[in-house]
């Protein structure tokens, strides 16, 4: 391994956010369709929906995080195809880097981005009325969740960028991760669901990443979901960074 692997992912990492920094919009763009969900839930559908909250965004708000960030890592899927197919990874083969700094830079600036993206959706939250009595060992716990299912996602969202044929191809296999948590308790309590489909909603990672922000921003006791969501998100990146890099290898190789 190379000696000085973090200070070349220091490097490409600001070149990466540099990239960012010059294309706000892309930011812009990942915040648009969850505030949106947000704003139509809540002032169109909320009333008709019973979820046992006083407040239906405090009720929605969990989920619609996990959205910004399936929304945000497509970005990172259509960053790093660009950078394969512009032959840029070639280059820095050729030079004295650590091979895996390449892959961790975009990984990184995801992390960055998708946390800036996290951070706007709670500010609209709040202007529509979002209130917690979670003190910071609460947020730091829910901070700690939602970085942790960001780098998993992220891992998994280096795969297409490595294999798709086409910069569609590289970000549409965001758009069911974006869905899945309309098929979980994000939005209604499972209990309203028929039989099959509360089945697979009480059995899907969301549900219990959902479930354990709920109950923290509530300051209620979380029991096993936190357990549950922790496993899922290592579950996860563990397979998606072992078939990652093997793929990553097998594309330098060549």
């Amino acid at each position: 391994m190379n000696k000085h692997v973090l200070s070349d992912t220091a490097v490409l990492t600001g070149r990466s956010l540099r990239h960012i920094t010059r294309s706000l919009d892309t930011i812009i763009t990942t915040c648009i369709m969850p505030i949106g969900f947000m704003l139509l839930f809540v002032y169109v559908f909320g009333g008709a929906i019973q979820t046992g909250s006083h407040s239906y965004v405090n009720y929605l708000l969990p989920g619609i995080l996990i959205i910004t960030i399936a929304s945000g890592i497509s970005y990172t899927a259509y960053r790093l195809f660009l950078d394969m197919q512009s032959g840029i990874f070639d280059r820095f083969q050729s030079m004295p880097i650590a091979r895996s700094s390449v892959l961790w830079a975009h990984v990184l600036t995801s992390l960055v981005a998708n946390l800036t993206s996290l951070v706007v959706v709670v500010l609209v939250a709040l202007l529509m009325g979002f209130r917690s009595g979670a003190g910071v060992l609460a947020w730091l716990e829910i901070a700690g969740i939602l970085i942790l299912f960001t780098l998993a996602l992220t891992w998994l969202a280096v795969i297409p960028g490595l294999t798709a044929k086409s910069v569609d191809g590289a970000s549409a296999f965001s758009y069911p991760l974006i869905f899945l948590p309309f098929i979980s308790s994000a939005f209604v309590p499972t209990a309203t669901m028929p039989g099959p489909v509360r089945a697979f909603a009480e059995n899907q990672p969301v549900t219990s990443i959902v479930n354990a922000i709920r109950d923290l921003f509530a300051q209620q006791p979380v029991g096993t979901d936190i357990w549950i969501a922790l496993a899922w998100c290592v579950g996860i990146l563990i397979v998606a960074y072992i078939f990652a890099m093997v793929i990553y290898r097998r594309k330098i190789s060549q």
